[in-house]
């Protein structure tokens, strides 16, 4: 029986080694770590966000880079087959707001018990603590192809087939540290660039420290660099001592690594994104009208978290002390324009160790889209966060895991 190696137990490596198993291979994973799923354990926040619901084509949107070249992968291995596979392994799944689906339990555990179910149920070698140090290859009349796989301890093992599902080099305490890279490069492959993505953004104003812990909720923001918009998007957010982060900056951030890595850029916080400026005018006259005796300082109780109140002061360029019945028109005008648009510099972003992902790695270019074997080397399959593909946040990175170890596994057990 032809013998396939799966390099990374993570989300593509499990995934990957159940493909290849039910084609009937015998499968042997190899896992640096102690134990399987380190990096899916605490991925959303531990909850484990599993894919996401939305109908098929919409996929392809949640894509940042190389979208086209997950067409067969997503198509064979779609978010609904994602959420069979795992309900059917007993584990089953809810969907919440922007269609993310997570399991019922809320623990990322069960997403992993369910993963090692299958793994046990089709027989699959699980050799935890085992280091690859390199994927062998050998030159035959038909050109070069994989004949195995050495270990740290120097032991070589055979295998017809091998699947690279090492990670990117986010996170590196999980055991991503770009094994995957390393050993394309001795193979022969390209790599793109790699840069941290789904990242914390930071930012020049100061005021930014004063508001670290407040989370935002509902509010809309816009990336813009050179006066290009690179993102846009509705949700939650959150101030930090450096700049911005949570959901909707993670998501931003992608868009900002791939468009505009490096350089300054715009980040616009519509804190009332449900009012148009002629709604949040009328809003501003009723607040002022029913504290018109206040400070100015004093009458925004109502409008904003306590801990906003002041930076948003500072920025109306208002007495802070002004009566508000003494408040003109135009400041009233200029003030709903900086609720409307809180403006923030961004400066850069986090490293590696606070990306959720890496942006970059094999360039598909060297991969076959319709199974993921390298176009270089015959056995040779590239699933995951290891390639250059990755996406926003939802769900859309764990389904290219799943869509792409899922095709790696079955062009390999061919």
């Amino acid at each position: 029986m032809s013998v396939v190696a799966v390099i990374g137990g993570g989300a593509a490596g499990m995934m990957a080694a159940v493909s290849a198993a039910e084609e009937g291979r015998r499968v042997v994973l190899y896992e640096k770590n102690e134990k399987l799923g380190k990096k899916l354990f605490i991925t959303g926040k531990g909850r484990c966000n599993v894919t996401n619901a939305c109908e098929t084509e919409e996929l392809f949107g949640g894509v940042v880079n190389n979208a086209k070249f997950l067409y067969s992968a997503f198509y064979g291995f779609d978010n609904s087959r994602v959420m069979q596979f795992f309900e059917d392994a007993g584990c089953p799944l809810k969907i919440e707001r922007g269609n993310r689906v997570f399991p019922v339990s809320d623990h990322s555990s069960d997403v992993i018990k369910a993963l090692k179910k299958r793994l046990d149920e089709l027989q699959v070698t699980v050799r935890l603590n085992t280091t690859i140090l390199k994927v062998l290859v050998e030159e035959t009349e038909e050109g070069v192809k994989v004949r195995g796989v050495r270990l740290a301890s120097g032991k070589e093992e055979r295998a017809d087939a091998v699947i690279v599902a090492t990670g990117g080099i986010s996170y590196a305490a999980t055991g991503s540290t770009g094994d995957g890279y390393r050993f394309a490069e001795k193979t022969g492959h390209s790599l793109t660039e790699r840069r941290p993505s789904l990242v914390p953004l930071e930012a020049e104003e100061g005021f930014c420290k004063d508001l670290m812990g407040l989370s935002l909720k509902n509010v809309e923001v816009a990336l813009t660099c050179s006066k290009k918009e690179l993102y846009r998007d509705f949700g939650e957010m959150l101030f930090t001592h450096f700049g911005v982060s949570g959901p909707l900056i993670l998501s931003a951030s992608s868009r900002y690594v791939q468009k505009a890595y490096g350089q300054r850029a715009v980040l616009s916080i519509d804190l009332k994104p449900a009012l148009s400026m002629e709604q949040l005018d009328k809003r501003l006259l009723r607040e002022f009208e029913a504290n018109k005796n206040k400070a100015f300082k004093n009458a925004l109780s109502a409008l904003f978290p306590s801990k906003l109140i002041p930076v948003m002061v500072a920025l109306s360029g208002i007495a802070p002390d002004k009566q508000v019945n003494e408040i003109t028109k135009e400041e009233r005008k200029q003030f709903a324009a900086l609720i409307k648009g809180l403006p923030l510099t961004i400066t850069g972003c986090r490293g590696f160790d606070e990306a959720v992902i890496t942006m970059g790695g094999v360039s598909v270019k060297d991969v076959n889209p319709s199974t993921m074997e390298s176009k270089k080397v015959r056995g040779l399959f590239f699933a995951g966060e290891v390639l250059d593909l990755d996406a926003v946040t939802g769900g859309f990175n764990l389904q290219i895991a799943w869509s792409t170890g899922y095709l790696a596994g079955k062009g390999a057990g061919v």
